[in-house]
């Protein structure tokens, strides 16, 4: 299927590892230009010039952190320079705490990653995309914003807050021609899962690819995680003129974790 992605320019943040950069690697497949931002400046440019050499496209790296505005202004500027088509806000992480033991850094660290470096860069490239006649920005937020996981409240939290304010920017921006979608996904087999299951198992004999298969069974019905690739198969559909009705929802990835309708 021709995605129609070709000589595009697209922004994927947290880009350097995991979901990140299995969406980078999609949008290369497509012919798509990238600018790819994470906080480690020396692993991103080295991912960026295995994706030009494999892919034949354009990969700028943009060494950022973008929970600060200082990090945003470097990705936007970038993007000024390129221009851009798409933007994937991708970067984020999870918590673990309770709402009495949280400080109140905590939840300020957590809002500034998930939700104002979404808000930062939808001001920053709504007139880059407005003057090339539209573009996609899409938001990968958690199926933890509608069934939260109780030992993240503050992931949770700022998770649904994204999720809110993907849907009131779609409204704001599809008069531009900029469509705004989230995705919601469940259990994908990131590094950080594979780091969280050796730690938690390492006491009891380090067999954490059994924790993983018991995390699976308990919360998804088809009993495996998903892989960072399943992930972003559904971001690059999403990022294309395939999907040109699609605006202001939110799509699961989740292998039926999502126990509501």
């Amino acid at each position: 299927m021709n995605l129609g992605l070709k000589g595009r320019t697209a922004i994927v943040t947290g880009a350097s590892v995991g979901i990140g950069l299995a969406i980078a690697e999609g949008l290369a497949a497509e012919g798509t230009n990238l600018i790819l931002a994470a906080r480690g400046g020396e692993r991103m440019a080295a991912e960026c010039s295995r994706i030009a050499g494999t892919f034949g496209v354009t990969a700028t790296p943009v060494a950022a952190d973008v929970a600060t505005e200082a990090g945003v202004a470097a990705i936007v500027d970038a993007a000024k320079a390129a221009g851009v088509d798409i933007l994937v806000n991708n970067a984020g992480t999870g918590s673990g705490e309770t709402v009495l033991d949280a400080p109140d850094a905590k939840w300020d660290q957590y809002w500034d990653l998930h939700v104002k470096a979404a808000v930062r860069l939808a001001r920053g490239v709504h007139p880059l995309m407005k003057a090339r006649g539209g573009g996609v920005i899409l938001h990968n937020a958690s199926i933890c914003a509608t069934q939260p996981l109780w030992y993240e409240p503050v992931y949770n939290v700022s998770k649904a807050a994204l999720l809110m304010f993907s849907k009131t920017l779609s409204y704001e921006f599809i008069k531009d021609n900029i469509r705004v979608n989230t995705v919601n996904a469940g259990l994908i087999l990131t590094p950080d899962w594979i780091k969280t299951a050796k730690q938690l198992t390492a006491a009891s004999g380090g067999d954490y690819e059994a924790y993983l298969q018991k995390v699976a069974d308990d919360f998804a019905p088809i009993r495996r995680f998903g892989t960072p690739e399943e992930a972003a198969n559904l971001f690059v559909f999403l990022a294309s003129a395939r999907a040109s009705y699609c605006v202001g929802s939110t799509y699961y990835v989740d292998g039926g974790m999502l126990r509501t309708i």
